[in-house]
């Protein structure tokens, strides 16, 4: 995987407006060959900044210690169903707590089916949802995936992500504890979560959006919350956020990760920051552990 320091800084900022769609492809090449060394150097630099799935992995799909199968749940209040990736440890007796993990603004790719797994190996039952569902689910590469998000009802989204919370609740493998974390779009869905679903113990968004102030009196849930350093776009819903979490007395604890940018836990981009993801991650199963046993 390449080296962080290996690329421009000018590129951080624009592969975040290239990746959250506020920049085309080509918009972030032509842009890129300015600081880039032309054209080739451009392509290059988008090359080593995308996902690289399979040198990241870290739990493999056939795992021993895992069972893993395809679920869905109804969404009435969506696009009437949402289907997802289940895991739990192979060698699980009785009900577990139970784990929603929502992806970024690409769908169910694998490297959130890799978070799933990781999840499931400490002892839940771990869900991740694809909102792409109503469009055919992840179509198998990340250009793809961000125009067909594109072109999803953001409410009807965020629903079938509710839904599958709620789904969550009544399997019978499940005990009634659940939590969720969330990337991205996944974070500001976690959050989102937390104000529809009462019963939820926890949630962990990473470097995810605020949910609208007024909704915030809802939230039950505790709140564990990580941010990257660089990350303006996402960062400045933060001071209004926390405000109204102190206003409602939610319980929460914000982290801040010096030095790096946003999607630092993807461990499949240079954006990855190993010692921050892993210290967010202690964090994160820490909280599973506190809340949700």
């Amino acid at each position: 995987m390449t080296n962080p320091t290996d690329i421009p800084e000018q590129a951080w900022p624009l592969f975040d407006r290239y990746v959250h769609g506020d920049l085309s492809r080509r918009g972030f090449l032509d842009q890129a060959a300015r600081f880039a060394g032309g054209p080739a150097g451009a392509a290059a630099l988008l090359a080593a900044l995308s996902p690289n799935f399979a040198a990241a992995q870290q739990v493999k799909p056939d795992d021993a210690r895992l069972a893993t199968r395809r679920h869905a749940f109804p969404s009435p209040d969506g696009n009437g169903q949402v289907q997802g990736y289940m895991v739990k440890p192979f060698n699980a007796t009785g009900k577990l707590p139970a784990v929603l993990v929502v992806h970024e603004n690409r769908g169910l790719n694998p490297h959130i089916e890799d978070i799933a797994r990781r999840v499931a190996l400490a002892g839940y039952l771990a869900y991740a949802p694809d909102a792409l569902t109503p469009l055919g689910g992840y179509p198998g590469n990340e250009d793809d995936a961000r125009a067909l998000f594109a072109k999803l009802d953001p409410a009807k989204a965020r629903a079938d992500i509710v839904a599958a919370a709620r789904g969550l609740l009544t399997l019978a493998d499940a005990n009634g504890k659940l939590g969720v974390v969330g990337f991205c779009w996944g974070g500001a869905l976690s959050s989102h979560v937390a104000t529809q679903v009462p019963e939820l113990a926890v949630a962990v968004p990473f470097y995810g959006g605020a949910p609208a102030a007024e909704d915030v009196t809802r939230i039950k849930a505790h709140l564990q919350l990580h941010y990257a350093a660089n990350d303006e776009r996402v960062n400045a819903s933060w001071p209004a956020y926390e405000a109204a979490l102190k206003a409602a007395g939610v319980r929460y604890e914000m982290f801040s990760y010096a030095g790096t940018q946003h999607g630092f836990n993807n461990d499949t981009t240079p954006r990855y920051d190993p010692a921050a993801a892993q210290l967010a991650w202690e964090r994160t199963l820490a909280a599973f552990k506190s809340a949700l046993g």
